[in-house]
């Protein structure tokens, strides 16, 4: 595999990716296909009409992962890549995303990702996601993905969406249709710090009968940095809903969060709460009781918070 001491470690930050793999995978670097593997149940193919990779997962595999994360290297680069991800009935899987971007430069860096996914009926996927921004450079760091979710009758997807650190701005949007008796969980936790920005925005249509779907946010906007949070759940059967979003909020830091639920339809469950504050000082006198420094102990109530 062509990569170096660089792109290793940005792998096992944002896709936990060693270089050695069983399962299958595609690695993508600086706006080209670097490596990649199927396996029998699972084949990756490149696109023909566009930048980006066709993942088919065959009917009842089970226990099998699939890694393609994106890595950027190079200060001035604009990738965009189109992904298309079919899950087969019965299976259940573990699909690795996520964007590792080290800019050494002063030019912008930017990743522009769209992942459609079917998951066909009595499927369970779980979906891991990871962005981080890193390099000496003062050029930007902008990751945009987008998500596109079909869930057909019966499956579950569980959703993990991590903003490390490091990402000048981003916008994340999540849309999702779920079929009769699927499940969604949805988990966002983002970190932004200095004078970054992230939008968030997620549309979830419950679409039938015995249908759910939860969104967890957990962030902390840390110094001049600013979040808008903008999820929404509209039920058109009977199904049920719920978003939580939890904020806190540190020095200068800006937080939007408007969560929204839509019924249609008269048996529709639906519930949302939000809260937005500061870190609790009985906690940080708590920590520092037991010898830890101020910094120290909110270094630790944050990454509890974040987990």
């Amino acid at each position: 595999m062509d990569l170096d001491a660089l792109d290793r470690e940005l792998l096992k930050t944002i896709a936990d990716f060693h270089g050695i793999s069983m399962g299958a995978f595609n690695i993508r670097k600086d706006g080209k296909s670097v490596e990649r593997k199927s396996t029998k149940n699972i084949i990756i193919e490149p696109k023909v009409d566009k930048s980006g990779i066709n993942i088919v997962i065959a009917p009842n595999t089970k226990n099998e992962v699939v890694h393609f994360p994106v890595l950027l290297t190079l200060s001035g680069i604009t990738d965009v890549v189109y992904n298309t991800i079919e899950v087969g009935e019965n299976s259940d899987v573990v699909l690795i995303a996520g964007c590792g971007i080290h800019n050494p430069g002063s030019k912008k860096s930017q990743h522009d990702g769209l992942h459609e996914i079917t998951v066909k009926k009595g499927a369970k996927i779980r979906y891991i996601e990871k962005h981080y921004g890193g390099g000496e450079g003062k050029g930007e760091r902008v990751l945009n993905p987008k998500t596109v979710l079909t869930m057909e009758e019966d499956s579950v997807v569980e959703m993990e969406l991590t903003q490390i650190k490091g990402v000048d701005s981003t916008v994340r949007i999540t849309d999702a249709v779920v079929k009769k008796g699927a499940k969604l969980v949805v988990t966002e936790r983002l970190l932004t710090h200095g004078d970054q920005e992230a939008i968030s925005k997620m549309n979830i249509i419950l679409e039938g009968d015995g249908a759910s779907a939860e969104v967890i946010s957990r962030s902390v906007a840390k110094e001049n940095s600013k979040q808008v949070f903008k999820p929404e759940i509209v039920a058109k059967a009977k199904s049920k809903g719920h978003i939580v979003c939890d904020s806190i909020i540190m020095e200068n830091g800006k937080i939007s969060s408007s969560p929204a639920i839509s019924a249609e339809n008269p048996d529709a469950e639906l519930t949302h709460e939000a809260a937005i504050g500061k870190i609790a000082q009985d906690q940080l006198l708590k920590l520092m009781t037991l010898g830890l420094s101020e910094n120290e102990a909110v270094d630790v109530i944050l990454r509890g918070f974040l987990k």
